[in-house]
């Protein structure tokens, strides 16, 4: 018979740090509990978050806190909500929220499935109308919205993609199932204060992420980044990332993509149009675009066809989109789907 007492030890051991770390700890009433489950046990992926986080001492845990908020103010991770006159610091929690693998692998089947229905209701309004034809979705609630370009109806997107990005906000609902809040189909943010919290809690708490095997971000950007690329019409395509500027509340963010994916970083006076295309100006001269990346809301993208009083996009840029002459990506128009009217229809 095996000497099972080493293992008995451990595992009294583990209890009692999970115990010291959760000490005084009470659920609310009535509210699905992120730490405990139903029966008032700790959920497995929370007991062997402190299982490895038992293992250091608290002035090695202040240390390492105290090390990766002093790297958000070194980095200038910033930004500002609207209203805002100056910066704020990006506020990083030091508890993460764990998501356990069935868990998360429902949560990214259900938000695949909806950017997929988003993308046919989108390939449909700009194109046959089926939807509205057919009484599926009101027309009122499509021309009424200020975010329905018809100076792109008809037209069809390099590699057949209206959104090569999308987001959704969730959450948590009282039954305890993820419930969706908001949709990101316009310019979704988000992304790069992700990759900046990965980066910084990576380092600080290192054993944790190896003990736990936390899903990697990498593949994400690796497979976006390539994904644009396979929509341009040449093999070594040009990308631009086009922001708003510096005043923008999260060009942080912007900037940090860029870099990351390396993405030209442009704004709209950086960009020109000649001769159908889109070109970059340069200290040589106008260099082609074959795609741009946009963080600016479709209606600000072209004054000559959209907001006349627009400062942030490019004279002609949707003429040159129609004739396709560049990959413009969300495709603008995908705002539409942020409509929340939009939303009781979407089931059917």
């Amino acid at each position: 018979m095996a000497d099972t007492r080493n293992g008995e030890t451990g595992s009294r051991r583990v209890q009692q740090d999970l115990l010291d770390c959760t000490r005084g700890y009470t659920p609310l009433p009535g509210i699905p509990d992120e730490f405990l489950d139903a029966k008032g046990e700790p959920r497995e992926v929370w007991a062997r978050f402190f299982d490895a986080f038992s293992t250091l001492a608290p002035g090695e845990i202040e240390r390492r806190f105290a090390s990766a908020d002093q790297h958000m103010r070194e980095a200038g991770v910033t930004y500002r909500t609207p209203g805002d006159a100056a910066d704020r610091m990006w506020p990083l929690s030091h508890l993460p929220l764990l998501i356990d693998e069935a868990e998360w692998n429902q949560i990214s089947q259900g938000v695949a499935q909806r950017a997929e229905l988003f993308e046919q209701i989108l390939r449909d309004l700009y194109g046959e109308g089926r939807l509205i034809a057919d009484g599926a979705l009101p027309a009122a609630a499509i021309a009424g919205s200020s975010e329905y370009l018809r100076s792109v109806s008809g037209v069809s997107p390099p590699g057949g993609q209206y959104l090569n990005l999308y987001a959704a906000d969730i959450g948590r609902g009282p039954d305890g199932r993820w419930w969706v809040l908001n949709d990101r189909t316009q310019a979704p943010s988000g992304a790069g204060y992700a990759l900046e919290n990965r980066l910084v809690l990576s380092r600080a708490l290192t054993n944790l992420y190896t003990s736990m095997n936390v899903e990697r971000v990498a593949p994400f950007f690796e497979a976006f980044r390539d994904s644009l690329r396979g929509i341009a019409d040449r093999d070594e395509p040009r990308i631009g990332l086009l922001t708003p500027g510096n005043l923008s509340e999260t060009y942080f963010e912007h900037a940090t993509l860029a870099r990351y994916l390396g993405f030209l970083l442009v704004e709209g006076d950086d960009l020109a149009v000649s001769e159908d295309r889109l070109h970059v100006r340069t200290v040589a001269g106008l260099k082609r675009l074959d795609v741009l990346l946009r963080r600016v809301d479709s209606n600000s993208l072209d004054p000559l066809e959209l907001d006349a009083r627009s400062m942030l996009g490019v004279p002609g840029l949707i003429d040159v989109v129609r004739k396709g002459g560049v990959a413009v990506a969300n495709m603008p128009g995908s705002g539409v789907m942020e409509a929340r009217t939009l939303l009781d229809f979407c089931p059917a």
